[in-house]
This record gives C-alpha cells, sequence and structure tokens, in this order.
C-alpha cells in the first residue's frame, strides 16, 4: 500500500494598496487631532466658532475623565 500525499495549496498574501489607503489615513490622522483639540485645549479661550462656551460644555466630562484639566 502506498500513501499518496495531497498537496495543500499555501496560502496567498493580499497586497495591501498604499495609495488607496494613504487618504484616509491621513484624513482620519487629522480627525483625530482635531477631536484631540476639542477635548484638550479648547476651553473658551480659543473660540474658533464663537459659541460662547458651548464646545466647552459639550466635551467638559469627556476632558475629565480623560485627565484633562480644564478649571
Amino acid at each position: 500500500m502506498s500513501q499518496a500525499s495531497v498537496a495543500t495549496p499555501r496560502p496567498v498574501q493580499p497586497r495591501i494598496p498604499l495609495r488607496e489607503i494613504a487618504p484616509w489615513a491621513i484624513f482620519a490622522g487629522v480627525l483625530a487631532l482635531l477631536v484631540l483639540f476639542f477635548v484638550s485645549t479648547e476651553a473658551g479661550a480659543v473660540e474658533l466658532f464663537g459659541t460662547n462656551g458651548l464646545i466647552h460644555e459639550f466635551v467638559h466630562d469627556g476632558r475629565h475623565l480623560l485627565a484633562f484639566p480644564c478649571h
């Protein structure tokens, strides 16, 4: 009796197209920095939109949760 060996196919690694991912990665990075600015720095002193502290009040609890001082 002879044992027949069965060849198993090797998995093919997909190619990641960096040119297609780069714009989305840059967009996500800028968006993350903008969110970080509003949560950490925007305390009414740098009113970008003239909202009388509305942004500060909106992110106030999140600021304390992330241990950023705001008062």
